[in-house]
């Protein structure tokens, strides 16, 4: 970690500016966009284009080859419009609501407080949505909108205690500085308020060890570890300690899971779901990639595989379409809300196969066949398959 004299540096060093390409269109529909095409965005290279509505970049699954992932290679999800401009000194972190005083911190007031770091591997809730059938609505994402990074800044609970939590307090709120267009809702989300105050739940002023760049939140967005994305709210500006969970399209009817399972295809009303939290287990495959061909002989079949809040024990490969598993080895980088990247060498002989990844974890949940179906395609969790040609 840097030292807090080279951290303030890099906060205060930092300029938020607006991207230097053209505007994105306003409201296309994903089937509109012309989705999945692999572009470059100034800071994001070789990203793969999901929606034009506002920036969703999607990481290509080759580059899950590093525990950590370079800020360039990080998949991007963006509900509104990023900030426009904005620059270190002006931002302004506003904390009230049930609390005994509020506060307002500027960017080097944050800084002064105890910096803490944590390896997450951030998922989009809809990661995998093109893979549901019946397909749903929304971002079509392949199986890249995940990337793993270590975040450093100070705890949430410490920032709270700036303001003194009232026993009151049950939910935390975050709202960002996205631009939001027309009437459409902002992006307002709320944790409740065991997850806000657990030791690894932040304030992330950093990435990698560098500050944040605008694409992931700069200069401060929350980080809650082990749950889905949009927990993470970026460029945070106000923290409101609420006395139950936030009313508002982005909690109810957006991120909620069935009470249920659910008829694929079926419709689900509000009251019978709950808010997605905790992300699921899974495995994804990083090489061979689909429909490619490789030499007979050794095949190194790798990739990554993460559960959450829990840890992943086991990644199981299957050479055969599932009909024999075999145990791969799992790389020796961990960290409890990480992901595991693993590998497994495989003597390869000529013909067609399908390979399958499954993941277990440390709860004792292993990856299932197919996925659980929902009407917003969350949490596609089914075994990761490729198929490739021996020669």
């Amino acid at each position: 970690m840097n030292s807090r004299r080279d951290f303030v540096k890099q906060l205060s060093s930092a300029v938020f500016i607006g991207t230097a390409l053209p505007p994105l269109a306003g409201w296309a529909t994903p089937s509109e966009s012309p989705s999945g095409q692999q572009i470059d965005v100034p800071g994001e290279d070789g990203m793969v284009l999901r929606s034009l509505r506002f920036y969703d970049l999607e990481t290509p699954v080759e580059y899950f080859n590093t525990w950590l992932t370079p800020v360039p290679h990080f998949f991007v999800r963006n509900h509104m419009h990023e900030p426009s401009e904005l620059g270190a000194e002006d931002w302004r972190l506003m904390i009230g609501g049930e609390v005994e005083k509020s506060v307002t911190l500027t960017l080097a007031e944050l800084s002064k407080l105890e910096i803490h770091s944590v390896v997450n591997t951030l998922e989009c809730a809809g990661n995998g949505r093109s893979l549901h059938r019946p397909q749903v609505p929304g971002v079509q994402w392949g199986k890249g909108a995940v990337s793993t990074a270590r975040f450093s800044g100070p705890r949430l609970r410490d920032v709270l205690q700036r303001a003194g939590v009232k026993s009151t307090g049950k939910h935390v709120m975050f709202r960002g500085l996205d631009e939001v267009p027309g009437k459409v809702p902002p992006f307002i989300r709320s944790i409740p308020i065991e997850k806000a105050l657990d030791s690894d739940t932040l304030v992330a002023t950093h990435m990698n060890g560098a500050a944040l760049t605008k694409h992931h939140g700069f200069p401060a967005r929350a980080l809650v570890p082990g749950w889905i994305g949009a927990a993470s709210c970026k460029w945070l500006t106000e923290i409101k300690i609420l006395p139950s969970e936030f009313v508002g399209n982005f909690m109810s009817p957006g991120y909620r899971w069935p009470n249920q399972p659910v008829k694929p295809g079926n419709a689900v009303k509000p009251e019978d779901t709950h808010p997605v939290t905790a992300l699921s287990v899974k495995s994804v495959i990083a090489g061979p990639l689909e429909n490619s061909s490789v030499k007979a002989g050794r095949v190194s079949v790798h990739g990554a595989a993460w559960a959450g809040e829990a840890d992943i024990v086991k990644v199981d490969i299957s050479t055969d379409g599932g009909a024999n598993w075999s145990s791969a080895k799992l790389g020796h980088e961990q960290a409890h809300y990480a992901w595991r990247m693993w590998s497994y060498d495989w003597k390869a002989k000529g013909g067609d196969y399908t390979i399958l990844s499954r993941a277990t974890d440390s709860q004792g949940r292993t990856q299932p066949a197919a996925a659980e179906w929902n009407p917003s395609g969350y949490l596609y969790n089914a075994f990761d398959q490729v198929k490739i040609h021996v020669g």
